[in-house]
């Protein structure tokens, strides 16, 4: 695995290179153009959001969103995510989301996986805890 997080695998599938307790990281700073298109997109215009005055707080899925940044570089379909949205992110603030691969099972159509997730704002204090289920297809059963 290199600095960024990339999977490094010679060609091979995706998933075969990933072990149990690897983890693999993105990072974002949030901007409040983030926060302004995340609310145009999924109607979620609260005043926390939008608001003119001071801070904006970025959108719980938007923090979110960023462990996906680390499943599309997998190409992993999730099944199953569950959130605890800890504390608020506000805009300007820099994150960073730490998936790790708990556990790893081979299945007739790919790799099902079970990843845990942590997302800490740029101080280290947690903001965000999680977990996904999903698998990674082999390339012949990648097709619909």
């Amino acid at each position: 695995m290199s600095q960024s997080g990339d999977i490094e695998t010679g060609g091979a599938s995706k998933a075969s290179a990933l072990v149990v307790g690897q983890v693999l990281t993105a990072q974002r700073t949030i901007v409040a153009e983030d926060i302004a298109a995340f609310a145009a997109l999924v109607g979620d215009e609260g005043r926390h959001h939008v608001s003119a005055d001071g801070p904006v707080m970025a959108h719980g899925l938007l923090t979110a969103s960023l462990a996906t940044q680390v499943g599309g570089r997998l190409d992993y379909i999730a099944r199953r995510m569950t959130w605890e949205f800890l504390k608020p992110v506000w805009e300007g603030e820099t994150i960073t989301a730490r998936v790790t691969v708990q556990a790893l099972e081979r299945k007739r159509s790919g790799m099902e996986i079970e990843l845990g997730i942590v997302i800490v704002n740029q101080d280290g204090h947690e903001v965000l805890r999680g977990d996904s289920t999903g698998v990674v297809r082999d390339s012949a059963s990648a097709q619909p």
